[in-house]
């Protein structure tokens, strides 16, 4: 078949050139603030954002000054693991509930209701009684009163002083914010009365867990105002993740807290024992819950990476990065697909958001798709589905490395080196299909007047230096913390060899870009840390694993597809990192207990998770695109499931053959990433029904479909029928010929 030319008037006019691709998209409900607004929370922005990058480099304006300067109501760094994260999440909150209104602005104007205002206006006052309740037990305490959750007067004062006023001003504020009507450049008074909540419950906790109090949760010894403090604060974690990431983390959530109570009543492995509400809260806003794995990432890891992301696109390497891939694979045919490929691929590996990160790069490539020859739906799904590759892409891996590395105890760089030939696979697979796509509809790449020049974007490739910077630190044996700085330094730095030049106002704005951009992630993690914290608290993980254990005596491959399914349903609708981190609570146990190794456990796990971004019905990634592209969100869905066909078959590809995750002889490792490679690419071929240069009749489509999975296993035996049944099919394609649409094999002319 002969390629063939779009007609003029379908093509780009002018070269491509990308700017401000990597730039936050603005949701519906996110305030647009003016004036001394603006500034004001800017500022609490930025400021939030340096707290984090000083707090984990140890940094203090005492030690900065070498002890001239001396503000004791600053905090003292490093902070206590504890009262740092629960900080962390206190200002998510703040800033969430300032920026984020409780329902989306409307085109039509906003008709307010003054008596909602008043009443937010009265909550405020039970809000700041229960703060002030917070902070007059704290002084108590330093004066040397001695808190017992036995004690009568105590718990009584905790429960009318603190409990009452604060559960009155949170679940008041929550609902009069739901009925808001204000203009997009206002904030709610009930919002604020929801931070004034937030704050309370931090210092409440700060000052109880201060005491040694943290060693009595889950006893009878326990205040009771950690439970009430805690109840107040999950509610204000669903409701600012309900309007940062929507209802799904929200509805799972709720319906693990409803299992807490409702367990004792269900069968099987199912049944739960009964605990009382005073007993689990004081348990959840703890380590083994809010403040556990999840935010201990996010309040570190993720958030020094939100700091390296923003500074990136403050000295335009995002807008680079896509400019680059125009530049290299623009002229391909297909060309716009294949640049979504590699910009999406590099962009998503560092946002750790696939649905975010659709909108970014897919503004510029789902159009310049549709221009030259691709349908909408596969325009959309293409971009998904490189978006969402991008989690899998080390180093970063979207901030899933660093929870991985976080649970499991194995040390990030080896996680990193883990993740190579499965990425490869996976983004070799998206290729396949992508160019197999092109090849059938007859398309040529983008004109060379339409792209970027090569050889000016090689003179930029010192862009790259941070990335570079990132990797080289990581594996000379640097911190993830102490790499992730010096790269955003160095970010700063090579800005200076660009017309970005990064000063003072520059560095501020990239810090509050990177304090808004944290919001949603922080939200998330610390919602997903509710799950989590019922997981551990019930004992639910545990039974799922004896589960699993039951299937595999039957069949261990039903097992692990009983927990592909598993990991795939509870990460539909949530973010990465709040997908990972349930599904390795509930999954990746029961796989360690079938004998599997830990690193391949969680890979298995985290590949299905991501890729449920992509996975009809609930397809956050696949919805995005449909939005920019115009198509249907379900049909986009499925031709991405397509597209990305090749991550639901890797994770049992490293599974059966350990070598792909760097688990044996380097000879080995070569062997089994050759014939992965080649099998992905038949079963690419099989999918799209384009073998060599020909499209393929159903039955040989059938039969590379089959020679793929025998690339599966990975033995050698496997991987020699794999190859002979390739060229079997060749044989058949190249000399039998087979008409499309024959039943049988005949010869003829194609």
């Amino acid at each position: 078949m002969t390629d063939r030319t779009e007609p003029q008037q379908d093509r780009p006019e002018g070269p491509v050139v990308a700017e401000g691709v990597d730039k936050e998209p603005v949701e519906g409900n996110r305030r647009l603030y003016r004036g001394w607004h603006w500034w004001l929370v800017t500022t609490a922005a930025a400021l939030y954002a340096a707290f984090h990058m000083a707090a984990l480099n140890g940094l203090s304006i005492s030690a900065m000054t070498g002890g001239a300067v001396d503000l004791p109501f600053l905090p003292s760094f490093p902070m206590e693991t504890w009262n740092f994260r629960i900080v962390h999440i206190a200002g998510a909150l703040a800033l969430g509930f300032v920026l984020y209104a409780g329902r989306s602005f409307t085109l039509a104007p906003e008709v307010e209701r003054r008596w909602l205002s008043w009443l937010a206006w009265a909550l405020m006052a039970p809000a700041v009684f229960a703060l002030g309740a917070a902070v007059s037990f704290a002084v108590s305490i330093a004066g040397g009163t001695s808190w017992n959750g036995m004690d009568a007067g105590i718990r009584a004062a905790e429960i009318w002083r603190f409990g009452v006023p604060l559960m009155v001003a949170t679940v008041g504020a929550i609902l009069v914010s739901w009925a808001q009507r204000r203009t997009r450049d206002a904030i709610h008074p009930a919002d604020l009365v929801l931070a004034v909540c937030g704050a309370a419950v931090a210092t409440y906790l700060v000052t109880i867990y201060g005491t040694l109090m943290r060693n009595s949760t889950g006893t009878p010894f326990a205040p009771i105002g950690i439970s009430i403090a805690a109840v107040a604060g999950t509610l204000l974690i669903m409701e600012l993740t309900r309007r940062v990431a929507g209802l799904a983390l929200v509805v799972i959530s709720a319906v693990f807290l409803l299992y807490v109570f409702t367990g004792q009543f269900l069968p099987g492995f199912l049944n739960a024992p009964a605990i009382s509400w005073e007993r689990f809260f004081s348990q959840v806003y703890t380590d083994a819950g809010i403040l556990g794995p999840t935010t201990a990432v996010s309040s570190t890891y993720i958030i020094l990476f939100i700091i390296f992301a923003a500074f990136l696109q403050a000295s335009k390497v995002g807008d680079y990065f896509v400019n680059f891939a125009f530049a290299l694979a623009g002229r391909a045919r297909g060309g716009p697909a294949k640049v979504a490929i590699f910009a999406s691929g590099l962009m998503g590996m560092i946002n750790g958001t696939s649905a975010g990160n659709v909108v970014a790069t897919g503004s510029l490539t789902i159009p310049l798709m549709k221009k030259v020859g691709y349908d909408k739906r596969t325009a959309g799904a293409i971009e998904a589905s490189a978006s969402t590759g991008g989690q899998i892409l080390p180093p970063i891996m979207g901030a899933g490395a660093f929870i991985m590395a976080e649970i499991t105890g194995i040390p990030y760089t080896e996680i990193a080196v883990a993740a190579i030939i499965p990425a490869l696979l996976y983004f070799v697979a998206v290729y396949f299909m992508v160019d197999f796509e092109a090849a059938k509809l007859g398309m040529r790449g983008m004109r060379d007047e339409e792209l970027p020049k090569l050889a000016q974007m090689a003179r930029q490739a010192f862009l790259f230096v941070p990335i570079v910077i990132l990797i080289y630190a990581l594996f000379q044996g640097y911190s993830v913390i102490r790499a992730g700085t010096l790269a955003t330094a160095a970010a700063a730095v090579v800005s200076w060899l660009t017309p970005h030049r990064m000063g003072l106002g520059a560095i501020a704005r990239a810090f509050h870009l990177a304090g808004t951009m944290s919001i949603q992630i922080i939200a998330v993690c610390a919602c997903a840390g509710i799950i989590v914290g019922v997981i551990s608290l019930t004992g639910v993980g545990a039974r799922f694993s004896n589960l699993l254990l039951g299937l595999a005596a039957a069949s261990q491959l039903l097992a692990l597809v009983f927990a592909m399914l598993i990991a795939i349903l509870l990460g539909m609708g949530m973010p990465t990192t709040a997908a990972y981190a349930v599904a390795a609570s509930v999954v990746a146990p029961g796989l360690v207990e079938l004998g599997i190794p830990q690193l391949t456990a969680h890979f298995f796990v985290f590949y299905f998770a991501v890729v449920s971004a992509i996975t009809p019905p609930v397809a956050l990634a696949s919805y995005a695109a449909a939005g920019v592209s115009g198509a249907n969100p379900m049909e986009t869905s499925v031709v991405s499931f397509k597209i990305g066909i090749a991550a639901f078959v890797v994770p049992f590809m490293f599974f059966y053959n350990s070598a792909l995750l760097m688990q044996a002889d380097w000879l080995e490792i070569a062997r089994a990433a050759a014939t992965a490679v080649f099998g992905v690419f038949l079963l690419s071929a099989g999918v799209q029904g384009w073998f060599l240069g020909a499209r393929a009749v159903w039955f040989l489509r059938a039969a590379l479909v089959a020679a793929a999975l025998m690339m599966i296993e990975g033995s050698l035996a496997t991987d020699v029928a794999g190859v002979l049944a390739a060229a079997a099919i060749l044989f058949v394609q190249r000399i039998v010929r087979p008409k499309p649409g024959a039943t049988i094999p005949v010869r003829g002319a194609d």
